[in-house]
């Protein structure tokens, strides 16, 4: 269905500073490239909270009905400690400390990644490539940009030479940043002499005897530059031009200006219509970092195990959390905070199920078509979710009163009621319908010891007991199957 048509989408775009109407470069076709993890330890929640509003502009965009081609990278080399252009990489890093192999180390916490964003109701993207897989592509890049004259090879390293680009180009189009502010805020650092100057950035980095992530290239036996991946990358799945690239505020420099060069001097044509950035998440006032160690794992937060929370909450609960707040502004995270959104998700959860008892009354009391508009309108609005939630609210009311027999719907209102409810809160928001909170297992072994007690009861020929354990646990939403096997459990 082409919803798309009758919804004009507005998107804040990071390089005008300004909401504009969405056009895709193709009518009903999108690309859409979002900066993935660099897997070298787990990823914090502050992480998660980008890729979660990167899960919702999908999810919308596939609602309003665009053929969307969605790519994450996975960076897995070239990643340098604290974004630096000198230092360890940051995945041979943890491999060195550990004593296995790099590639373990990517395995390990891209396995991870994965497991937390199936956990938290992620759509997977269409294509997840990696900066391993793209090495070859890389250096062909890099060599363009040589002859292009915008780098230059300096003891095995090749670097972008910002200046010369700036003379034609805007090297700080998208920061606002000014080549000749860097120049003058830049300290000397110790490494950076094979430099021209002290803005230029790496393409291609010789690796010395430690550095374990290597590959020949024609300048010598190196990793490439972290910028370079996302430009290849992208170009490649995407094209020269394509329509959105998305990722966290604190990308926005070097990492996303870097790559907008790079692109730029391939191509010569303006490589991203619309530039997204998320804000940042805090913690204890300060924002959430795996550098200074104020951050919380997502799976900590299910399972209750940590230091910050009174209690573990469910996926479904900390989504409806995150979306509560504009992409674009901090969001403070604490305990009264998901115990509020727990409050909020269980009371829209309790209205969503009370939607199939619902019966169709000869009149409406209730304007559904207008309600219905403003859910997308919200929506159209640079993906508002905290003004959509609360038109959905605006629902929760109207099905309460419902529920008092003060208030009713037609048929044909009913339908789109639901139809519409539900395609938000699911579908487009990724809301999970959890009767129970089962985060961490617990849940399973009280079901579990509850069968045990029901057996006992079959044997004892307490049939009473029995069914009465069965029937109570189909009230809390859980089912029963008695087999061959024993007795198994679903939750409803």
């Amino acid at each position: 269905m082409e919803r798309y048509k009758e919804n004009q989408l507005k998107v804040y775009n990071s390089l005008s500073k300004k909401k504009e109407d969405f056009k895709p470069i193709t009518a009903g076709y999108v690309g859409m490239y979002v900066c993935g993890p660099t897997v070298y330890s787990n990823a914090h929640l502050g992480n998660v909270r980008t890729f979660m509003f990167f899960d919702i502009v999908y999810r919308y965009l596939l609602h309003l009905g665009y053929k969307v081609r969605y790519v994450r990278n996975i960076t897995d080399a070239g990643h340098l400690e604290n974004d630096a252009e000198e230092g360890e990489d940051k995945i041979a890093k943890k491999a060195r400390l550990e004593q296995i192999e790099p590639m373990e180390v990517v395995q390990r916490y891209t396995v991870d990644f994965h497991n937390v964003l199936k956990n938290y109701n992620f759509l997977p993207p269409s294509i997840e490539p990696t900066a391993t897989g793209h090495i070859v592509e890389q250096i062909e890049m890099i060599k363009e940009i040589i002859e292009k004259g915008f780098a230059y090879e300096v003891n095995g390293s090749v670097y972008f030479d910002v200046f010369e680009y700036n003379k034609k180009e805007n090297y700080g189009i998208l920061s606002g940043r000014k080549v000749e502010d860097l120049l003058h805020n830049t300290r000397t650092l110790d490494g950076q002499s094979d430099k021209k100057n002290p803005q230029d950035f790496a393409l291609w980095k010789k690796a010395d005897e430690r550095h374990i992530m290597r590959w020949p290239s024609p300048w010598s036996d190196g990793f490439p530059g972290w910028h370079l991946e996302c430009s290849v990358m992208s170009t490649k799945y995407l094209g020269e031009s394509f329509d959105i690239h998305g990722g966290g505020m604190d990308l926005k420099f070097p990492h996303h200006e870097c790559e907008i060069a790079q692109s730029k001097t391939c191509s010569g044509v303006t490589p991203v219509n619309y530039w997204m950035h998320t804000n940042m998440l805090s913690l204890n006032g300060q924002r959430m970092a795996k550098s200074t160690g104020n951050f919380i794992l997502p799976n900590e937060i299910l399972s209750g195990e940590n230091d910050i929370l009174p209690k573990a909450f469910s996926a479904s609960v900390v989504r409806f959390f995150n979306l509560q707040a504009n992409y674009r502004s901090i969001l403070d995270f604490s305990g009264e905070a998901l115990e509020a959104s727990e409050k909020g998700h269980s009371k829209l959860m309790e209205a969503v199920r009370f939607l199939d008892k619902i019966e169709a009354s000869k009149t409406s009391t209730f304007n559904v078509k207008d309600w219905v508009a403003t859910c997308y309108v919200a929506m159209n609005d640079d993906f508002n979710t905290p003004i959509l939630i609360s038109h959905l609210f605006e629902a929760v009311k109207v099905i309460n009163q419902i529920k008092e027999q003060k208030a009713s719907l037609t048929a044909e209102d009913l339908l789109e009621f639901k139809e519409t409810l539900n395609a938000f809160v699911f579908d487009i928001l990724g809301l999970m319908n959890e009767k129970l909170q089962d985060n961490s297992g617990k849940i399973n072994g009280v079901v579990e010891l509850l069968i045990k007690l029901r057996k006992e009861a079959r044997e004892n020929k307490d049939w009473a007991l029995s069914d009465q354990i069965r029937d109570e646990l189909i009230e809390l939403g859980i089912q029963l199957k008695d087999g061959k096997e024993g007795t198994t459990f679903s939750v409803n």
